[in-house]
């Protein structure tokens, strides 16, 4: 089958964070909305299909977790990564960043030190410092249009530290970490007696020329440390659901996280969350592969269109993901005032890169291109016009 990313989907009405939540963060409703990191392709028919197919027996009770969902999370795993799992390895959790600030609360304290690598994915640093642990900094380094992690760095970062957010693949940069790198991280944790949580949610929109190892296959040190966090929400555009899911290969990790989320009742899963994964796993091969081809095309056409167009722009290209994080320091501006040629001249709502690290993110911007190209090429004549005049304005001295 031949699926259609070129319709326009009109999402108005219909509760969607990206364009309901314009007028609480940018002032305005007339964006193209670029940011918040959900697909405006239509959710897969087979997902659809299945959860249509639940309503059809219209009692919506409690519910216990079908076998079929532990069979599907294990055969997509072993097919997409070579990554065979038992039954007591395999949690539910209802979506990634409430299971990674569940797991915060469970393996650590109050006060206790936790470690990530700026720019990176927002959520971390509010479930770090709204639960009252103490964030430790251990920047990313911007290297030939690509994030590395300085080693040597992290190696004096991380002393006193209880746990590691590990982002993997790496939001906003995109970056598919190789498994030499993921071993050293495993090493230079186990030496420091520091807890790994991977947050792998775009595990599965990695592309073709690029391979996504997952943290508890890079080691031993790495499987015996390390909790993972993964969910089809982003692959198959459906994280409405809430439907994710944690993997630890150590038995007694996951005891106690799993007799945690018992202790608070979050554990039980729900009904349309089990029929979507089931769905999205059992189904999603030959959809996956088309949507992350459109998407390759769409991430070649921003970079042509800006290298042409506006050069003061350089994008970090993506090995994983549909979010682009352009590198926009060459303008000069503020952050303040790189946020308003985006918002009030193109009329465009993209991320501010400030929010993934004050100090790494500022001179950034995040875009979201998955998205109908139509849109896209509607959003960078935008974008072209808005840069045009301020050059022009730049030239003649005018602020």
């Amino acid at each position: 089958m031949q699926y259609d990313f070129d319709e326009v989907i009109d999402r108005q009405n219909t509760n969607a964070f990206k364009i309901d939540g314009l007028k609480t963060i940018y002032g305005r409703e007339d964006l193209i909305p670029l940011w918040v990191a959900d697909m405006d392709f239509r959710t897969p028919s087979f997902i659809v299909e299945a959860l249509r197919r639940r309503c059809e027996h219209e009692i919506l009770g409690y519910t216990v977790c079908p076998k079929d969902w532990y069979v599907s999370v294990a055969e997509w795993l072993k097919k997409q990564y070579g990554w065979a799992i038992e039954r007591k390895k395999l949690g539910f959790i209802p979506g990634v960043v409430p299971g990674l600030a569940l797991a915060v609360k469970c393996f650590t304290r109050q006060g206790d030190k936790v470690m990530i690598q700026p720019p990176v994915y927002y959520p971390f640093f509010s479930i770090v410092e709204q639960n009252n642990r103490k964030l430790v900094f251990n920047p990313l380094q911007l290297e030939n249009g690509q994030y590395k992690m300085n080693f040597e760095q992290m190696r004096e970062d991380i002393k006193g530290c209880k746990l590691f957010i590990l982002c993997s693949p790496h939001n906003p940069g995109g970056r598919v970490w190789s498994k030499e790198e993921l071993t050293i991280v495993a090493d230079i944790c186990a030496e420091n007696g520091v807890m790994v949580f991977s947050d792998e949610i775009h595990a599965d929109l990695t592309f073709p020329a690029h391979k996504h190892t997952p943290f508890a296959l890079a080691s031993e040190k790495a499987a015996a440390n390390s909790i993972i966090f993964m969910s089809p929400s982003k692959a198959f555009n459906m994280p409405g659901l809430g439907a994710s899911y944690y993997i630890t290969e150590n038995r007694e990790i996951y005891s106690v996280f799993n007799d945690y989320l018992e202790s608070i009742h979050l554990n039980n899963g729900n009904i349309f969350a089990f029929a979507g994964i089931i769905a999205a796993y059992s189904n999603g091969t030959d959809w996956l592969d088309q949507m992350l081809a459109y998407v390759q095309e769409n991430i070649d056409f921003l970079g042509d269109y800006i290298q042409e167009n506006i050069p003061e722009i350089k994008i970090i290209q993506p090995q994983a993901s549909f979010l682009v994080f352009l590198d926009c320091r060459k303008f000069g501006l503020s952050q303040k005032e790189l946020v308003t040629l985006f918002v009030d001249k193109a009329h465009l709502a993209l991320n501010n890169g400030a929010m993934f690290g004050e100090k790494e993110g500022t001179g950034f911007m995040r875009i979201n291109v998955a998205c109908s190209r139509s849109i896209l090429a509607k959003a960078l004549q935008q974008l072209k016009e808005a840069v045009d005049e301020w050059r022009m304005k730049f030239e003649n001295g005018i602020k």
